[in-house]
């Protein structure tokens, strides 16, 4: 089935947030995040797409069921997180709009959705006056049991869309991986293009 990508606002944002919950849930149970995924932290942590008048959320429906999803908000609504990895950088974290994720179920991939993701978010950012896009990608160790034979990462794809990661620049954040009883701190590399 054919995919439509369009960014949701208003009451077709909140209607959504559930299904992007479920769908962060799934998407990100493979590796390379293995999250084990909470439904009310995910009501919790999406509130700001409601919230913020700044946000966007991008969906991609298959006829009308949401199959994937993509976020992103102002890098400064997320500087109690982010200010640490750009200190001592030249980056001032108002110039920069955080692209948060793109879910998308596995049977709608080659579609185009990831380009449209990304062409969505960045006239976003552009309309609401950042000078650069930035993403995190989750580091994991190339020799970790769960990584699966023949794993292709997108840092291609992210390349090619004139994306590059910024040397020392990384996050921290903590979440429960499958198999795991607790929480664990994880590293996100960011990745940054100029708009």
């Amino acid at each position: 089935m054919t995919l439509h990508v369009e960014p949701l606002r208003g009451a077709a944002l909140a209607d959504a947030l559930d299904g992007v919950a479920q769908l962060r849930i799934t998407v990100f149970r493979d590796w390379p995040y293995l999250y084990d995924g909470d439904p009310d932290y995910e009501r919790r942590y999406l509130e700001v797409y409601r919230d913020s008048p700044r946000a966007v959320l991008v969906g991609a429906f298959a006829g009308d069921r949401l199959v994937g999803a993509a976020t992103g908000t102002p890098m400064a609504d997320h500087a109690e997180d982010f200010a640490a990895a750009f200190a001592g950088t030249p980056f001032d974290l108002q110039d920069i709009f955080y692209c948060a994720e793109s879910v998308l179920l596995p049977e709608y991939r080659g579609q185009g959705a990831g380009h449209a993701f990304f062409d969505h978010r960045e006239a976003h950012a552009r309309a609401t006056g950042h000078r650069f896009s930035a993403f995190c990608s989750v580091i994991r160790a190339a020799d970790h049991p769960a990584r699966p034979q023949g794993y292709r990462a997108l840092d291609g794809f992210w390349r090619a869309r004139g994306y590059a990661p910024l040397d020392g620049v990384l996050a921290e954040f903590s979440w429960k991986d499958l198999g795991e009883t607790q929480e664990s701190r994880k590293q996100l590399q960011f990745w940054l293009r100029e708009l």
